[in-house]
């Protein structure tokens, strides 16, 4: 075969597959988006005018070109159009973030209401004030833990408190879990705490948050009759108000791997529409004077995107909720045009819509759960209808069948994304869903029966029978949360493993004949490089108040307390789940908690805090290669020499730095790269001050290299 049937034989292929590519066209999206949040720059206007100059051609030569060279051309019009839609939402959410710590008043009216996760009330605001701050520096969202006396808070009240301020945190180290990006997607530009009583400064206006108030009154309805946890639980899945839910019971969920029932999404929008669907199909099918007159299929249908797009507003439009509706909404739409409802073309226009709405979503542990387990499902249960249904399995069987098969079809696709965002893998996670799921849909349907009978005061029995389910499901989480084993660690996989392992899943499922054996390739792979991953032998908060090493027994933390985030989210990247305090017990760093030495391989690490600190920085750098400091030197200060010294005005730059050793000297690599508009605009580090003669400090591929002039 010559060198151009190796490039015509696969566009052949895919020109004679063209009729199944529609499915890959959020693939290619999805490729575009990830492309632009990798950019280490902002992409100017002249950029994008470029991009949708370069897209349109490619569509033009994907709909006029060679007709062989059709698919390649619209995919990269696919792929670029990722990257447009990630520049229009960017110029959409946009908005102030605070750039400095801020401590003094804040006024604002409630959105939202939550729990930390030290278990406090926290309240989103909107329409802050905040002392001295003019308004176009003012963020357009502030999030505050209440840690004073107890408030009773209610959607739609303008409160007052006096408050500490400061800017979204970033990731707590490179590649980790960026809060920053996140919250800046979301509006929200400062988050903060305040131990100061809360002042209510004015009721809610009539008509104003009365989506919101509603959520609120219907939760504390199902809390009234519902007592303790269960009510709480109840509440949660019914209206999205999860504040009233203890951390005890949120870790037992999460540890049993039935933290997504909480989450209202697929499962519980697709259990309460169902049901509004089948009760309304089926009950005006028993009346001979409509069955004989009008489609009963589609008016359930159009009622159930009625219910659906309620259910959206009320339990708050999140993003997982939004995706649940998308998916329902295409889905009954399908039942309106006389379409099969669940195809992979349906999940495939829904994963447009959304990947072109929000493209930052795709980067969400949400979205890739979500979906993994829908495509899954559909691809599984597509292969059951053609060959165990053709068998005739019993009737009797096929429930209990269809929820085994069900639960382990969605286990295993969304295991390894599981793992890699949250870092544990729940070992009885199969049997937990198998126990609470079909309890989860009877749950559902009452609570949509208690809707409709409170208003007459008939809801008691519905009411007794969600009492019942929830009890059952906390019952199992913390039973299965409790035993040996329950939870295993795992490291974060290194970059490029999960998309590996997605598009080869992908190409597994989506593409016909028997080349699709050929994922088992890639996914393979994927699990070596996962299982190879290497953590950083030093990592240092964007603080410098915490630092952890890398040891034989684990990670060795500094402090047991301080920068609790950060530590915490060390552990558990390094599939470790033991708790800050009992990782600073290990052996690894000495002296007391003004100085604390350490070492990685031959390099000796000096960590200075306090407030005579700076006092002991001449010596300290005598004796060590770098020292930490979580404190500014001053420009009247002089830097010591012999060291160097890693300050806030480092950090500032940096963000939390990752420290690898290797035989050239230590990596130093920041979690800040590149400048990107959710950065803000502090500088990313570029050039470092260095004060000492036997260290080489040089700045490669975006990390800055230590050695020594005698190496």
């Amino acid at each position: 075969m010559g060198a151009d049937s190796w490039i015509i034989a696969p566009l052949r292929a895919l020109q004679e597959r063209r009729e199944n590519l529609f499915v890959w066209i959020p693939v290619q999206i999805a490729i575009g988006i990830a492309l632009w949040f990798q950019l280490r720059f902002e992409p100017t206007l002249g950029h994008y005018i470029l991009i949708v100059l370069l897209g349109s051609g490619a569509f033009w030569m994907g709909l006029r070109g060679p007709e062989l060279l059709h698919p390649v051309f619209l995919a990269i019009g696919f792929v670029l159009l990722g990257g447009v839609a990630c520049g229009l939402r960017l110029a959409v959410v946009t908005a102030p973030v605070l750039e400095f710590r801020y401590f003094g008043a804040v006024q604002g009216r409630i959105v939202e209401i939550d729990r930390s996760q030290s278990d406090a009330v926290r309240l989103t605001l909107d329409q802050v004030v905040l002392d001295d701050v003019a308004p176009e520096r003012t963020p357009r969202l502030v999030r505050v833990s209440l840690h004073g006396d107890p408030f009773f808070p209610e959607p739609g009240q303008v409160v007052l408190m006096t408050a500490n301020l400061g800017a979204p945190q970033g990731a707590a180290e490179p590649g980790g879990f960026d809060f920053r990006q996140m919250a800046f997607f979301d509006g929200l530009g400062a988050v903060g705490y305040t131990r100061a009583p809360v002042m209510l400064w004015q009721e809610p206006a009539p008509g104003e948050q009365s989506i919101n108030r509603l959520r609120s009154t219907l939760s504390q309805a199902i809390m009234a009759h519902i007592p303790g946890d269960a009510g709480a639980f109840a509440s949660g899945v019914m209206t999205g108000d999860r504040s009233g839910i203890s951390l005890d019971t949120v870790v037992a969920l999460r540890n049993s791997n039935l933290a997504h029932l909480l989450a209202i999404s697929g499962m519980n929008m697709a259990f309460i529409v169902g049901f509004v669907f089948m009760l309304l199909r089926y009950g005006l099918a028993l009346i001979p004077r409509i069955a004989l007159r009008v489609n009963t299929k589609k008016i359930a249908a159009v009622i159930g995107l009625c219910v659906a797009l309620f259910y959206l507003l009320l339990s708050g439009a999140n993003v997982a909720t939004e995706r649940a509706f998308l998916m329902v909404t295409v889905m009954l739409g399908a039942v309106l045009l006389d379409r099969r409802a669940l195809t992979m073309r349906s999940v495939a226009i829904s994963a447009i819509i959304l990947l072109l709405w929000q493209p930052e979503s795709l980067l969400e542990p949400g979205f890739q759960l979500s979906f993994a387990a829908t495509i899954a499902l559909i691809a599984g249960f597509g292969a059951l209808d053609r060959r165990v249904m053709a068998q005739k399995l019993p009737r009797w069987i096929m429930p209990v069948f269809t929820l085994v098969l069900s639960s382990v079809l969605a286990g295993a696709a969304t295991a390894p994304f599981a793992a890699a965002h949250f870092n544990r893998f729940t070992d009885y996670g199969l049997l937990a869903n198998l126990l609470t799921v079909p309890l989860m849909s009877i749950l559902m349907a009452a609570g949509t029966v208690a809707a409709f009978l409170a208003p007459i005061g008939l809801a008691a029995p519905a009411f007794w029978v969600m009492e019942m389910s929830s009890r059952w499901i906390l019952f199992v989480a913390h039973w299965i949360s409790g035993l040996d084993g329950s939870v295993t660690g795992v490291i974060t996989p290194g970059f490029g493993v999960i998309p590996i392992m997605a598009l080869a899943g992908l190409w597994g499922i989506l593409w016909p004949g028997r080349l699709r054996f050929a994922a088992v390739i890639p996914v393979c792979v994927a699990l070596v490089l996962w299982q190879q991953s290497r953590r950083p032998d030093v990592i240092i908060s964007a603080d410098g108040v915490l630092v952890g090493l890398a040891s034989a027994d684990g990670r060795a933390l500094s402090l047991p307390k301080g920068a609790g985030f950060a530590g915490q989210s060390w552990l558990e990247n390094d599939g470790d789940l033991v708790s800050q305090e009992v990782a600073a017990l290990r052996v690894g760093f000495s002296g007391n908690t003004a100085e604390k030495t350490f070492r990685v391989e031959k390099w000796r690490g000096v960590i200075l805090s306090g407030r005579g600190a700076l006092d002991h920085l001449e010596a300290a750098c005598g004796r060590a290669d770098f020292v930490i400091l979580a404190a500014a030197i001053e420009p009247p200060e002089t830097l010591p020499k012999g060291c160097w010294l890693i300050d806030r005005s480092v950090l500032d730059h940096s963000g939390a730095l990752a420290v690898w050793s290797d035989q050239s000297g230590l990596r130093f690599v920041p979690s800040r790269s590149g400048q990107r508009q959710w950065l803000g605009k502090v500088p990313v580090l570029d050039a470092v001050a260095m004060n000492a003669d036997n260290l080489i400090l040089s700045a490669q591929a975006n990390a800055i290299t230590l050695t020594k002039r005698d190496q």
